[in-house]
């Protein structure tokens, strides 16, 4: 098998996940990694990876220093962030796209025109009963930070639940 053929079976053995939210310097740096870590906590293959953008973003940005004191309080570094403005490549090479707010998606589907059934969901989507957007914590103090976090960490164990049995 040669290098390119390789590389294309790679490709499609290889899952991608996008977290998508405004400025991809609060809410979606944090889901990166949060799922990244649940993903290794995880049975699931490490042919999963994950990765985020933002509708609004500024390419280069770091994450904001709450997101970053938010996820090092629990053992998580995403200090290496840097913010990345949404694609429709970056949409394209998603197996499945998960948006904090249902205005998120909304815009995806405006600006991108995607076909019908695209996987793009909510990243609280799957929890039965309980509040589906994660609203944005930008500008706020660091405990409206913590429960955007802690919102998203409830999130993990349905998201998990759907990657394996959907990806």
């Amino acid at each position: 098998m040669g290098k390119k053929s390789r590389l294309k079976k790679e490709k499609r053995e290889l899952k991608k996940v996008l977290f998508v939210c405004t400025a991809n310097v609060c809410r979606s740096p944090m889901a990166e990694k949060l799922f990244a870590r649940a993903v290794e906590n995880s049975s699931l293959s490490p042919k999963i990876v994950s990765y985020s953008a933002g509708l609004s973003a500024m390419d280069g940005d770091k994450a904001s220093q709450n997101s970053m004191d938010a996820c090092e309080e629990i053992g998580v570094d995403i200090s290496d962030h840097r913010s990345a403005g949404l694609t429709r490549t970056s949409l394209e090479d998603a197996s499945a796209i998960f948006c904090m707010t249902e205005s998120h998606r909304a815009l995806i589907n405006m600006y991108f025109e995607l076909p019908p059934g695209y996987p793009i969901f909510l990243m609280r989507e799957f929890i039965e009963g309980e509040s589906k957007e994660l609203p944005d914590p930008y500008g706020q103090d660091i405990d409206v930070y913590r429960q955007c976090r802690d919102r998203m960490l409830e999130a993990m164990p349905s998201l998990i639940n759907w990657v394996e049995k959907n990806l």
